[in-house]
């Protein structure tokens, strides 16, 4: 079982180097699903001799199988090929602020197994890196499926990653090693490491409302915002892959210090944080709310979980301070719709729990400051897999990043 994993992880990264047939196949796969020969010779542009030679080889390293034949309603009927779920498994990590987050998905990327909400303060110290290898070899040891079956493990970062070289810019900053070196020796697997924002925007694309779009913007609004970004049907990260920091442009003159170091940020008036802050001043100025309790009387801390449940509940206080964010922060996306012109905008993360609470203020920001030929090109939508796009993309990213490491 050994060797079979490090040829197929071998395969793969071989097949990666370059636009190779094989490749453009697994490409073909991860987009479309099963397909006949035909349909995939097609799609890629080559032969069906080519196809197959390189279908052939594909199966005879085992990441591809026959999956029977396609229903037809005259003529031969052609044979379905497609990847082979057990060819490999890949497991997802994604830290929030007070909780972890793990899947495990199958060589075709579907999802075995997964936990959500598990107890995890994501904080920059050695001991929570610790916690961190421990919790995800705890799930390793509780799945289905042998170790020694994993090709690559995922875990999610928030904000500035390097994922070419597995370093972190904010968060683990202490480790000597990159930091997917160091989890990689703490759980003894492969690991790469993704920002949080693009892992949700693929998540999306492969799985969620953009699936099959070229040119996609993702908007993580959680306690920070960021974005992120396909173009013509790839991501895109920059030269270093710090691509997508749209939170920490400078856009307002508030005074107010963003936890950047820097003054006036746009997530200064656009994000978790603050809502947070908005709300906060507003109960302690006396304005009611099933929040007052908690602020006023109890001098306890909101924190995103209590806004978003107050918002469900449909606090008036909370809902209009969250339409004041929205609109802003609609206002400010009107610039990546004239930058962009994508074809789809989607509003996930944390935040996008709260549905068109969030998104219709936001649309309507987005046409009034934006240019109308640009905003009449693109949809916006509320994230489809909201809470799990998380775990989902850092899943499709321990696959997506072996193919092109």
């Amino acid at each position: 079982m050994l060797l079979m994993k490090q040829e197929i992880i071998k395969y793969i990264k071989n097949i990666g180097k370059k636009a190779t047939i094989p490749k453009k196949i697994l490409e073909h796969f991860i987009s479309h699903g099963h397909s006949t020969i035909p349909e995939i010779s097609k799609s890629i542009g080559v032969s069906l001799p080519t196809t197959t030679s390189a279908l052939n080889e594909m199966m005879t390293v085992g990441i591809v199988k026959e999956f029977g034949k396609k229903e037809t309603a005259m003529g031969r009927i052609p044979m379905l090929y497609g990847l082979k779920p057990k060819a490999g498994y890949f497991i997802g990590a994604n830290p929030e602020m007070d909780s972890l987050a793990l899947s495990a998905s199958d060589f075709c990327g579907n999802q075995i197994v997964e936990k959500t909400k598990i107890p995890y303060c994501y904080e920059n110290t050695p001991e929570n890196l610790e916690k961190l290898g421990s919790i995800i070899n705890d799930f390793i040891d509780s799945l289905p499926i042998k170790k020694e079956e994993i090709l690559n493990v995922c875990v999610n970062v928030a904000e500035r990653v390097n994922p070419f070289e597995g370093t972190a810019y904010n968060m683990f900053t202490f480790t000597e090693k990159p930091l997917a070196t160091e989890i990689s020796e703490m759980i003894n697997l492969p690991v790469c490491i993704e920002n949080d924002t693009r892992s949700m925007t693929y998540a999306e694309y492969i799985k969620g409302c953009s699936k099959g779009m070229k040119d996609i913007i993702f908007v993580n609004v959680c306690w920070g915002l960021g974005i992120g970004i396909i173009i013509d049907g790839k991501l895109y990260y920059g030269k270093s892959g710090y691509s997508g920091e749209f939170g920490h442009t400078p856009g307002y003159n508030n005074n107010i210090i963003c936890h950047c170091g820097k003054i006036g940020c746009i997530e200064t008036e656009t994000s978790g944080r603050a809502l947070k802050r908005k709300l906060t001043e507003a109960l302690l100025e006396g304005k009611q709310s099933i929040l007052s309790d908690k602020v006023v009387n109890r001098k306890e801390e909101l924190n995103l979980q209590d806004i978003l449940d107050a918002i469900a509940k449909e606090d008036v206080l909370s809902l209009v301070i969250l339409q004041h964010v929205a609109d802003e922060l609609g206002k400010q996306l009107a610039g990546i719709i004239n930058i962009f012109n994508p074809e789809m905008l989607v509003i996930g993360g944390e935040m996008s729990a709260t549905g068109d609470y969030l998104t219709l203020p936001i649309r309507m920001g987005i046409k009034r400051f934006s240019l109308n030929v640009m905003n009449e090109d693109s949809k916006i939508v509320t994230s489809e897999l909201k809470g799990q796009a998380g775990v989902v993309g850092a899943c499709l990213m321990a696959r997506y990043r072996l193919l092109y490491a």
